[in-house]
């Protein structure tokens, strides 16, 4: 069945930009062969396979023992996807920018640790700063595929990685992490347009990763009214909420804006800002 959830920014979408942090060596480039139930003493926490042992798929923490009366639960992820296709290079060559410097800036600025979900042709084009994000143990980078092509059919018209080639698009990211020098790589992958069905689970199993959807729909890409954004964000968080938004000038150009309304306005109501880690690792205790 085929799960998509928002536009995906396929033909003028892109990235972020900033950081530095620290993975166990050996573990920045990928992730093991093998899927663990739980977080271990040496990596970041995965979730155990799904039924048929297809790849695991999390949406958000959602409310778990008192919900929103124990603050120890106010818990939100903000998510940033770094997209950019294979086939954008001349565009960023023209001055188009696939980054934002400024978000990552203003993310430091207000101390809000993040998950970048970035594509290997992103930090290709960006490896200063996908090395930097990479090295900020403010931030965690995860994976948006190589090259941000759907894994399914009808995914807001991007191109399509076929079934044989999908483990490969998704290995040849975190290569291109482990070439930019990026350190601080977490075992998750974000399916591009955030569509995928049974097929695409079962060709991602030997890659052990676990698949990250969310449960808040930002709608920054291509949005011009700030305000709007911002309304919805939190309009939609819950504990244990799994945001997704995106860091590119050129397609989501409201995106630091929202940042700096939302997060002074959330923290006022008692939530905390963590990883993406932090709420699987969470899930993975109580499975």
């Amino acid at each position: 069945m085929l799960s998509c959830a928002i536009g995906a920014l396929a033909l003028g979408a892109a990235a972020c930009s900033g950081g530095s942090g620290h993975a166990p060596p050996g573990q920045a480039g990928r992730p093991a062969a093998s899927p663990s139930a739980s977080a271990t003493p040496t990596g970041p926490p995965r979730l155990a396979p799904g039924p048929s042992g297809l790849t695991p798929v999390f949406k958000s923490a959602g409310r778990t023992g008192s919900g929103a009366r124990d603050a120890r639960d106010r818990t939100v992820a903000l998510t940033f996807d770094a997209d950019m296709t294979a086939d954008q290079g001349p565009r960023a060559a023209a001055g188009e920018h696939f980054d934002n410097p400024r978000l990552i800036a203003t993310l430091r600025r207000l101390k809000v640790p993040a998950t970048v979900f970035m594509t290997g042709r992103w930090a290709e084009e960006y490896p200063a700063q996908a090395k930097d994000i990479g090295g900020d143990p403010l931030f965690e980078v995860a994976n948006h595929s190589y090259s941000h092509y759907a894994f399914t059919g009808d995914c807001y018209g991007l191109p399509t990685v076929p079934a044989a080639g999908m483990r490969a698009d998704v290995e040849r990211a975190f290569t291109a992490f482990r070439k930019a020098g990026v350190r601080h790589v977490v075992p998750y992958f974000r399916f591009p347009g955030g569509c995928y069905d049974r097929s695409a689970l079962r060709a991602l199993t030997p890659a052990g990763v676990t698949a990250i959807q969310w449960d808040v729909v930002s709608g920054d890409a291509f949005a011009t009214d700030a305000g709007a954004v911002t309304r919805q964000v939190l309009d939609g968080v819950r504990p244990g909420s799994v945001v997704v938004m995106h860091c590119t000038r050129s397609a989501a150009p409201t995106t630091e804006r929202v940042v700096r309304d939302v997060v002074p306005t959330l923290r006022a109501k008692g939530y905390r800002f963590v990883r993406v880690s932090e709420l699987v690792g969470a899930a993975a205790r109580k499975g």
